[in-house]
């Protein structure tokens, strides 16, 4: 059996002169359709890498990745394509596009225009979708560590603990998935895993990560509110943030954070270098998407 064609893509949207939101639908010269952009994942990538990078190279425009908004199927000539699809905000007042081989117009429409104007019924159904989720949100990105090395293979100090080869191929991996944010800042526990975990992440994006006890194990195992006030006041910031710590320090906050919204997180724990994505409005959690640990 051929197994199914992956993609990904985004509804890139904004708010105009008027305050109203418009999405951009991309027309392809091959295929003479009205569409949202996307296309096809690469070897090795993560899916919503994919999705952040078939956008920069569709529309040229600088973006941020919001909630993640389904995936829908249908068939083309090659077989079965399953694409899957983010929300995308556009950063500042970039708005330019130059034409390429696979784009040649964009278009910035409302969504009930879009709605109108899209070729495919696909697209429409995730346009409806787009418009049911929460995209005008920030974003908290709670990021357990990657894997490091076991408490029985370590005779030093607990908050020394380093990453195994593994953690560390994990580490170098993160930027790919979390630059899709547009981070601002960076906030880790004090300990060396973390540290190591955001370091090279840190390093590329030109940003000092923000050290803090305060949501260290050592620190939770003493005062557990400590973590939860912290991520709080977090919460309420208008900025796009990493913040790595540990289990169980993770899913205690989560669980404080998310009281007012219905979401099941299996086993109430992230393995290491996975992480829960809190897309807020600066008071309250709206939505929450799972980022998988990046493949090695």
């Amino acid at each position: 059996m051929t197994p199914p064609i992956i993609a990904a893509g985004g509804v890139v949207w904004r708010h105009n002169i008027d305050g109203d939101v418009e999405i951009l639908l991309v027309h392809r010269p091959r295929y003479d359709d009205w569409t949202l952009p996307k296309g096809k994942l690469e070897d090795g990538e993560a899916l919503i890498a994919c999705a952040y990078r078939e956008l920069l190279e569709e529309t040229g425009l600088s973006i941020k990745l919001g909630p993640y908004i389904g995936s829908v199927e249908y068939f083309v000539p090659d077989g079965l394509k399953q694409v899957a699809y983010w929300s995308a905000s556009l950063v500042g007042d970039n708005s330019a596009f130059h034409p390429n081989e696979e784009v040649d117009e964009v278009q910035w429409l409302t969504i009930d225009s879009a709605l109108e104007k899209a070729t495919r019924d696909s697209d429409r159904t995730i346009i409806e979708r787009f418009r049911e989720t929460p995209y005008d949100t920030s974003a908290l990105i709670m990021l357990r560590h990657a894997k490091a090395l076991e408490r029985t293979e370590w005779q030093g100090e607990d908050e020394d603990r380093p990453l195994q080869i593994i953690g560390q191929l994990q580490a170098k991996r993160m930027l790919s998935i979390y630059q899709v944010y547009g981070i601002e800042e960076i906030y880790t526990s004090d300990a060396v895993r973390c540290l190591d975990t955001v370091a090279q992440m840190a390093k590329a994006l030109q940003l000092t990560p923000i050290i803090t006890s305060a949501v260290s194990e050592y620190t939770y195992k003493k005062n557990r509110e400590k973590a939860i006030d912290y991520a709080k006041e977090l919460i309420k910031s208008n900025q796009q943030i990493i913040l790595c710590s540990h289990n169980p320090v993770l899913p205690r906050m989560m669980e404080k954070l998310t009281k007012k919204i219905d979401f099941d997180y299996p086993d109430n724990k992230l393995l290491p270098g996975e992480a829960w994505v809190l897309f807020h409005d600066k008071k309250e959690v709206k939505h929450i998407d799972r980022v998988a640990a990046p493949s090695v």
